[in-house]
Order: C-alpha cells, then structure tokens, then sequence
C-alpha cells in the first residue's frame, strides 16, 4: 500500500510502499525478504524530524503496531519497551509503575526508538543524552537475523545505541528507569546580560537548566527544574496552564507568526512584546509533565553541541549577527547543557557540551540565518543534531567524531548492501 509521507516540519515529502508488521517476528521476516528482493527498506516512528533521516527510498517499515511496555522491573527500574512506542504514551505507562525516564527533552511527539537513533537530550550538567540511558536492545539486521545487544559487547553497543537507523531496525529497548520523581520548575524572565556571564554557575546549579534568548532583543527566559519531595504539590492553576502554554504560546504565536510572514520588519519589535509578556511563575509536578509542553506551531529547528565553555561566545556572535542584519526572527533560540558519553555518534561523546538550538516559523525563510549560525557553531567544532537541519557531509562529520571510522565499519559489516540506506544517511555517513 502506497502513501503520501512528510516529515513533522513539512520538509520532506515521499510516497513510499508502506509495510505495518504487527510483531517483531513478522517484522525481521519483513525485512529479510525485502533485503532478499534488492528493496530498500526505512524505518519509521512520528517522524518528527527536520531532516530526511526517515525518509524512505523504497519501503517504508511503519512501527505503529510495536508498542507498549514489555516487562518492568520496579527494584532496578529495567523497562523494556516496544520501538514504536510513543514517548507520550510511554512517560505515562512509567508513572502508573512508579517510574520514569531519568532526563526529557520538551516535546514527548516521537517515539522512543527515534528520539534515542538520532540524539534526543534534555538539560542537564551531569545528565547524558537520552541514549545514555539504553541498557540493551534488540535489532534486526538486513538478513533477518535478531540480536540483542548490550554492554557484553562494547563494540556494537558503542554503535547502536544512536545508529541513525543505518545499523538494522530497533524492535525492543531495555532502559535503566529511575523511581518516579517530583520537579520544582522556576521560570522567569531576565536579561541576557545578567544570565550570560553566570551561565556555567547556572549550568551547574540546577539538576536541570535552560534559558531562552529572544533575538533582537537582550531580553531571555530561563528554566530551572529542580527535584522536591513526593509531598511537595504545588500545581500550576489550570487557568494558567491553559493562558500561557495553550493560548498564549500556541494560539496567539501562532496567529501572530502567520501575520508577521508579510511584514517582517515587525518581527523584531514584536519580540520585544513577547519578551514581556511571559512572567515568573514557579510550580510542581511530575517529572514528565514539568518536562514536556504541547508544540502546535510549525517551525524549522536546526541545534548545534558546542563545548559547554564556548555558549558565550556563540551566543554573543549570533546576537550581533541578528543586530547587525536585523534578521526576523520571530522564535527564541533555545539553550541546553548536557553531561559527556561513550557513544559513538552522539554529539555528546566525550565532551561536555551547550546545545544552542535557532527556530523559524516554517513559512519564514530561514536560509541565511541557518547559515550563519553553522558558520558561528563550526568556530567551535559544533556537532549538529542529528534529526535537525545542518549541511556537513560525511567528510566534515568525520572530523567531528572520532569514532566515525568505527561506525562505518560497524555499518558496512551489518549493512553491507545498504538496505537500510537513504540519501540523508549517504550524505552524513558515506556511501
């Protein structure tokens, strides 16, 4: 059965076969007969990405159907869970066993199998990306074959727990939970002159930490999640949840992004509106809920990892570029902290790092300022996120990760016909 795909950001478009096999069994025979039949085989989750890592070239293998929790084991917090799982419905499953995931980013759209294959992180100076947290998985190579993989074997574990989907097909995650946890988070408004300069203090003073940076502007709003006691309940009144996260971040920025497309020297001014409008609020709640906020306005991303000490820096030169351009920018650029790792592809191996993340209202164009943020983070040796836009090849890739070499031949051992291979992966991997 054929149909019409397109990623989240609407930047990639493909009318591919689609197969929905219900079990991990039917799954691996999908695959070793598609492999057999010299097809091309992609998988696929929410396909919440900004670039074609999901794209397929041929078939396109749907995890709709592998979902759910396998088995829990609530005294060592091991979970293991079904690829196609959505991180939504995951962090709710978790929370009925008492569980949850030690770390989130702010959106809970994909699945888990997509957001660890392409680097999801949240914030955090002493917490890794989420893959960090994988403690074994089963993959399905292109000849069909099941294995699981963990730590036992270094090499393929190194490799597969951010594999870009160029390894084999996720069908089972064991992750390393952690007891259900309480977060205080404290927002307010403040400015970049007074965050920038304590940043690492920042940085390190919060179980959790993030700021965001309204261009055109010295005008940011910063976040810090902090854990509190199981008895600590403090909710945020369901009116202001629905004013601030509902209606002013979505509906109003929404309309707001749609009228400032035909007039973009109102972008900037407008900012300065925005900035103003968010005010200080402080509330409790679990972790995942404090985490994630609902996303319904379309944008373009694209984030970078630069070493945790260069942000200033990064952030000063991006300022004046806006400054100086008066680019409109309508949406804030957001700002992150993550603790090293020892996976192969990750932007965080072995290397503490500052992820700066640049948005544009996807009607907007955003081409130049792109541009010149890559130009900024390649100063610092940025390593770009997988699953948002960049332009480096695999040459520049390579330069950037030390293991690459390794993971090519990781690829080329368990792929070696490219069954698994698109034109994004050709591009950042080799061919």
């Amino acid at each position: 059965m054929s149909a019409t795909w397109t990623n989240w950001a609407g930047t990639v478009t493909a009318s591919p076969e689609v197969l929905r096999p219900r079990t991990p069994e039917a799954l691996a025979e999908t695959v070793r007969d598609a492999a057999a039949r010299g097809r091309r085989v992609k998988p696929v989750g929410s396909s919440h990405s900004f670039t074609a890592v999901a794209q397929p070239a041929d078939l396109q293998l749907s995890l709709e159907h592998l979902t759910g929790i396998v088995s829990a084991d609530r005294e060592t917090g091991r979970v293991r869970v079904l690829a196609g799982t959505p991180l939504r419905l995951l962090n709710q499953a978790l929370d009925l066993l008492g569980l949850a995931m030690p770390n989130l980013g702010d959106i809970d759209a994909q699945t888990i199998s997509g957001a660890l294959s392409t680097g999801t992180h949240g914030t955090g100076a002493t917490l890794p990306g989420l893959s960090a947290g994988i403690a074994g998985l089963r993959l399905v190579t292109p000849d069909g074959s099941s294995r699981w993989i963990d730590a036992s074997d270094p090499e393929l574990f190194g490799a597969a727990r951010l594999g870009l989907g160029a390894l084999g097909v996720i069908t089972e995650l064991e992750l390393a939970c952690l007891p259900a946890y309480r977060l205080r988070a404290v927002e307010r408004p403040d400015s970049l002159d007074t965050v920038l300069p304590r940043i690492q203090e920042l940085f390190d003073a919060h179980r959790h930490f993030e700021m965001y940076w309204f261009p055109g502007t010295r005008r940011v709003q910063t976040k810090a999640n902090d854990l509190v006691d199981d008895s600590v309940d403090e909710p945020l009144a369901p009116w202001r949840r629905r004013l601030d996260d509902e209606f002013l971040s979505n509906t109003v920025f929404g309309a707001a992004n749609r009228l400032l497309t035909g007039v973009p020297r109102a972008v900037l001014p407008f900012n300065e509106i925005a900035a103003r409008v968010l005010t200080e609020r402080t509330y409790t709640g679990p972790s995942h809920e404090v985490f994630c906020t609902p996303r319904t306005v379309r944008f373009l991303e694209s984030e970078y990892a630069v070493p945790r000490e260069a942000v200033a820096d990064v952030l000063t030169d991006l300022a004046a570029w806006v400054e100086r351009r008066r680019e409109p920018v309508s949406f804030p650029v957001e700002v992150r902290v993550a603790a090293p790792d020892d996976i192969w592809l990750s932007t965080g191996y072995e290397r503490a790092n500052a992820y700066i993340a640049v948005h544009q209202y996807h009607r907007a164009d955003h081409r130049e300022y792109f541009a010149a943020f890559e130009d900024i983070a390649a100063a610092h040796a940025g390593r770009p996120h997988w699953g948002k836009m960049h332009r480096l090849g695999a040459d520049e890739l390579a330069g950037l990760y030390p293991r690459m070499t390794d993971f090519r031949a990781v690829r080329d051992r368990l792929d070696p016909d490219r069954v698994l291979a698109n034109d994004y992966l050709t591009r950042v991997l080799g061919a």
